[in-house]
């Protein structure tokens, strides 16, 4: 690109730099490096005059409200090419890779995402404060007509795509609805819009901001669903809570708060995101042929299945599309993959239960310390599913204390399969005839599993012949 050669050597002096081209996902603007001796910087080639400008002028804003963003340091009379400060390679979603992977993130890994959405609130403020948003691209605030542009992209980009047969009209209805809870809320801050980890560079472990040209005035719910409910960031549920308190203490700064408002505003964002992300990967996977975009929608429809299971009740038609839509066939191999646990009572002498799963087992507790009610002729022909035999194990304590000990250690396992998005875990008690111990132990283990996580429990008494399903709530 010569008029990027031109602008790096009117700008440094320095003629003949390399140019070497970087990667580009979603955008058609083409990115380069140009660099000579110890110097780098990064040329942008934009097509479209109008995103350029509003670039251009955002980032000489924010340069002078002293935010972490792009310095751009020298731009074509055209508008069409400029020179912008070189951040390196580092970004955001690249450093949470052992996160996004196994969902069980690392203390560094979490400081840098509390640091960056804190900074995201100081970003919307200060972004806001004298800004001329008529410079902002295609539309300078968050209005009705931006909110339906990107509910219609989702019904035609993604929605109609599937085959599935809705009522337009009642679907309509709906998003009218969704558009004027979202326009609800009005304030002068700065809505960036595209505002995730792919779009956050590190330098020197301090995160700025880049591809902001979308932004516009508008509410701050957007963005923070924008970097919470990423698709393929993978932020577990106690993480996101956390990061989301992080966000309202650095928005405290500026405004007062009500919290339970607050989050019931970003939910009805969180919706409307999710359906706005899935119109684009729609148009970008399915129409511009680019298999970064649909790659990333299983992972956008995991978000919305998660999103659904509490009631919206104030749309129930696009509820129940939504819903329908989520378990079309075509998607049935996007489902997130859950955590079954399969628990057994056996007997030792007719050896340890084979994990079907292949995994090699798991755990396998030994009952047979307990005191045991088999040496008691009338608890012959009952089993630790009967009065009796309960009555026994739990008045005489061992068993209580037993399992008391046996409950926080499973329930950390659990919690950690599913946090790294493991399918199976078995958990087996043994006894000496498999008979009462064991199948006692089973059953409440069964039952505590079941009611603490809500998860699918597969329990076998296997020397009584009797197997139950606690199915996933």
């Amino acid at each position: 690109m010569q008029q990027l050669i031109s602008l790096f050597t009117s700008y440094t002096g320095k003629t003949n730099p390399t140019l070497e081209a970087l990667p580009t996902s979603g955008s058609n603007r083409k990115y380069f490096r140009l660099k000579k001796d110890d110097l780098s910087l990064i040329g942008v080639h934009g097509e479209s005059h109008e995103e350029n400008h509003a670039f251009i002028s955002l980032s000489r804003h924010f340069h002078q409200q002293q935010l972490n963003t792009p310095e751009v340091l020298a731009v074509s009379k055209d508008e069409m090419c400029y020179i912008q400060q070189d951040l390196g390679d580092d970004i955001l979603f690249d450093a949470i890779k052992g996160g996004r992977l196994t969902g069980v993130f690392s203390h560094e890994e979490k400081a840098l995402l509390h640091k960056t959405i804190a900074m995201l609130a100081d970003f919307q403020v200060k972004g806001a404060q004298g800004l001329d948003f008529k410079v902002c691209y295609p539309l300078p605030e968050f209005n009705s007509r931006s909110v339906y542009w990107d509910l219609n992209y989702f019904k035609y980009n993604f929605l109609k795509t599937t085959g599935m047969d809705f009522q337009e009209d009642l679907l309509e209805n709906e998003f009218e609805k969704l558009a004027e809870n979202l326009l609800r809320d009005q304030s002068e801050t700065f809505m960036y819009r595209d505002f995730q980890s792919r779009n956050v560079m590190l330098v020197d472990g301090n995160p700025y901001f880049i591809d902001f040209q979308g932004g516009r005035k508008g509410p701050v719910y957007y963005d923070v669903a924008s970097f919470l409910w990423q698709a393929k960031a993978n932020f577990p549920e106690e993480l996101r809570n956390e990061l989301i308190y992080t966000y309202i203490e650095s928005l405290k700064k500026y405004q007062q708060v009500n919290e339970i408002d607050f989050l019931k505003q970003l939910r009805q964002f969180v919706l409307f995101r999710t359906l706005q992300v899935l119109g684009a990967y729609g148009f970008r996977g399915y129409f511009e042929k680019k298999p970064h975009f649909i790659q990333s929608i299983p992972f956008a429809l995991n978000n919305l299945r998660d999103l659904l299971k509490e009631d919206f009740e104030e749309y129930p038609y696009l509820s129940g599309i939504l819903m329908e839509m989520t378990e079309l066939k075509q998607f049935a191999d996007t489902q997130k993959r859950e955590l079954k646990v399969r628990i057994y009572s056996f007997a030792y002498k007719k050896g340890i239960p084979d994990d079907s799963s292949g995994n090699g087992g798991g755990y396998v507790f030994d009952c047979r310390a307990i005191n045991n009610p088999g040496k008691y002729e009338r608890y012959n022909n009952v089993t630790g599913l009967d009065e009796p035999v309960i009555q026994f194990l739990e008045e005489d304590g061992e068993m209580l204390e037993f399992l008391g000990n046996i409950y926080p250690l499973v329930d950390r396992h659990v919690k950690r399969y599913k946090d790294r998005g493991f399918t199976d875990l078995m958990i087996a008690f043994g006894c000496t005839g498999g008979q009462h111990r064991s199948v006692y132990a089973a059953q409440k283990m069964a039952e505590h599993i079941s009611k603490t996580f809500g998860i699918k429990v597969s329990l076998v008494h296997r020397e009584q012949n009797l197997e139950q399903e606690f199915r996933k709530r």
